[in-house]
């Protein structure tokens, strides 16, 4: 069976990342938070473990937005034989707090304080490649709202969320 467009595109991306890794306060200080999420994109940070873990990746990072894609895997299965929620909430709270933090500057952080998800139909490891979309909704001195979208390849609206991030000094 033929790759899949978001398949081929994400081989190309991971083909030019440093591998898992974790990186340091200072570097996370010294950059804004678009060019921090960029350098990881663009290989000249490494990615989180968890990504490698969770098959979750960063493939996007623009002011305001932040796209991470997924493969279902038997792995993530649910006794019900449907890949369990926790893996796309996963994926949507990645997206939707790296959406905030494409919007703060040098020396800011961030930290989840909630997040509200609406699963409308099950992933499969069929289902294939699923993108998490994070969009920035507000950013305040203190606290950001973002929301997010998990689409198929086919178009198809998986689950849908917000969340509440607070804006940190680092």
């Amino acid at each position: 069976m033929a790759a899949s467009p978001w398949t081929e595109e994400l081989e190309r991306k991971m083909a030019r990342t440093t591998g898992p890794g974790v990186t340091t306060l200072e570097q996370v200080k010294a950059v804004s938070g678009l060019e921090y999420l960029r350098r990881i994109i663009d290989g000249r940070l490494p990615r989180p473990p968890i990504a490698d873990t969770l098959s979750c990746y960063l493939v996007e990072a623009d002011p305001g937005r932040a796209v991470f894609q997924g493969t279902p895997r038997w792995e993530y299965l649910n006794p019900a034989g449907t890949v369990h929620g926790g893996w796309m909430a996963t994926l949507l709270d990645a997206a939707m707090a790296c959406a905030v933090q494409t919007a703060l500057q040098a020396g800011q952080g961030y930290t989840t304080v909630e997040f509200k998800l609406n699963l409308v139909r099950p992933v499969l490891p069929a289902t294939g490649a699923v993108r998490a979309e994070g969009k920035v909704v507000n950013v305040g001195r203190t606290i950001a709202t973002a929301e997010g979208r998990l689409l198929g390849e086919d178009g198809k609206l998986y689950a849908h969320g917000t969340e509440t991030c607070l804006v940190i000094s680092l």
